[in-house]
């Protein structure tokens, strides 16, 4: 597999430090609020680019963090009233409500900042002791000064930045390039003991420390967003590096860009939509599809025809879906002819293109793409006569693609289902609007389908006849 570099600014082939093995680590949610459809993007990247080298053969270690300790998340537990743990653990449990809902695998590790002090208060430690960071007055500051090769992942140069720097008259860094490992605790906020005084970690130090501990002084792979390539990631290096003496990671792996209509998203704008703000409207499974079809590294343009569009090309996986295992339950014999059998041999050539476009840096557009090819050739040679056998070698087919990449997951009792619960929940909303008519309407369309409505103190419930 060849994955884009972004230190070396190409693709190259995925070599791990040990053989059959992936250790992988990717910038998870700093849990104070719903996560956006900004960060969607990634989140299914890596999912995907897990799933894919595990089917591939790799044994894959992937670990994503949850930053929990913030000053959005110290905001919010002061709006709301509650304590800053209260605030994570909160929009931890959300943040997995809506992950499900996408498709996206929990990772090997979720670590907590919270949980990983210790860890981050040794590395704080060693870069001390290693002349890599130095305190003032319960402050620790890395020393970019002090790393040479400060700005090789994301191409800045060291001098060039301090003339951009701003400076403050009351900072007390050595250099204005210097940034925090170790904050001194302001009154009123979650503070933990170091030997600094009372504290709390920087922010880019975390997943330094969080990496080491689950993943070794040295990783595969770390993903993220392009916008994390600078600062974040650039300071993850050098307090990994500066605290090690080994080189942090091998391949640095960043997805593209999400613009709102044409335009890059902003609360300001009025263009930003968390992942929960849109599932009000679609299933969650149609951003995954979304997603999926651009290249990970390409900017896209999220808007509602381009959504629209996802869902018709999931419903059409889906349609052949059900119609495959139509036929497999209604085949009138279960034995392939010697045609059968030939064309059934002819189907793993949309599974080397499948497996060539993600071999060639995670190419799902073209992965999918081969998807539907293999499906328009079954409709074209599948039919009531087919035989069960030559229906399974297609559809076995079907769902080993579509599995790797997460789409086409639901089953046709969970798509019947959730169909028939969102329009009971509209005809409530239609009810308690007045709109008898729309009530109405709904209430006879399911009847047409054999579906019964009681409304009953306990709600409304229903069943087929």
């Amino acid at each position: 597999m060849k994955l884009y570099n972004t230190m070396n600014h190409r693709k190259e082939e995925l070599v791990p430090i040990e053989d059959g093995k992936i250790r992988m680590y990717s910038c998870g949610p700093t849990v104070y609020n719903y996560f956006h459809i900004g960060n969607a993007r990634p989140f299914i990247v890596f999912d995907v680019l897990r799933r894919f080298l595990e089917y591939v053969g790799y044994d894959v270690t992937f670990v994503q963090n949850f930053t929990d300790v913030d000053d959005k998340i110290i905001n919010r537990s002061h709006e709301e009233g509650i304590s800053a743990k209260a605030v994570a653990d909160k929009y931890i449990d959300e943040y997995f409500k809506d992950a499900d809902a996408l498709g996206i695998r929990r990772a090997d590790v979720h670590p907590r900042v919270s949980e990983t002090i210790p860890d981050i208060i040794a590395m704080v430690q060693k870069l001390i002791d290693n002349g890599m960071a130095y305190n003032i007055d319960g402050n620790v500051y890395f020393s970019v000064d002090k790393f040479p090769a400060y700005g090789k992942l994301s191409g800045q140069n060291i001098d060039d930045l301090k003339v951009g720097a701003r400076i403050d008259v009351n900072d007390e860094k050595h250099s204005p390039l210097d940034f925090a490992v170790w904050k001194k605790a302001k009154e009123g906020e979650p503070y933990w003991e170091s030997p600094w005084g009372h504290g709390r970690p920087g922010w880019h130090i975390e997943c330094s420390a969080m990496s080491q501990k689950y993943l070794g002084t040295t990783i595969d792979i770390h993903g993220g967003g392009k916008d994390l390539v600078f600062p974040h990631h650039e300071n993850e290096i050098a307090q990994s590096e500066g605290a090690s003496g080994e080189p942090f990671c091998h391949y640095w792996v960043h997805n593209g860009y999400i613009n709102i209509d044409g335009t890059k998203m902003s609360k300001s704008k009025g263009n930003f939509f968390t992942v929960r703000d849109i599932s009000q409207t679609y299933d969650l499974e149609n951003v995954r599809m979304f997603m999926l079809m651009a290249h990970y590294r390409s900017p896209i343009d999220f808007n509602e025809d381009i959504l629209a569009q996802a869902k018709s090309a999931l419903e059409r996986l889906y349609n052949a879906k059900f119609q495959m295992e139509y036929l497999m339950e209604n085949a009138k014999t279960d034995d392939m002819t010697p045609d059968e059998q030939a064309w059934a041999d002819s189907l793993v050539k949309y599974k080397n293109a499948y497996i060539d476009a993600m071999n060639d840096d995670l190419n799902t557009a073209d992965a999918i793409a081969a998807i539907f090819d293999l499906v328009k050739d079954a409709n074209v040679h599948l039919n009531e006569t087919s035989s069960k056998a030559a229906v399974t070698a297609a559809y076995n087919l079907f769902k080993e693609l579509t599995d790797v990449i997460g789409i086409a997951q639901k089953n046709k009792k969970d798509d019947l289902n959730a169909e028939i619960e969102d329009l009971i929940a509209k005809r409530q909303a239609a009810r308690r609007a007045k709109d008898f008519k729309t009530a109405d309407a709904i209430r006879d369309d399911l009847a047409a389908r054999g579906i019964i409505l009681e409304d009953t103190r306990e709600g409304v419930k229903w069943k087929k006849i």
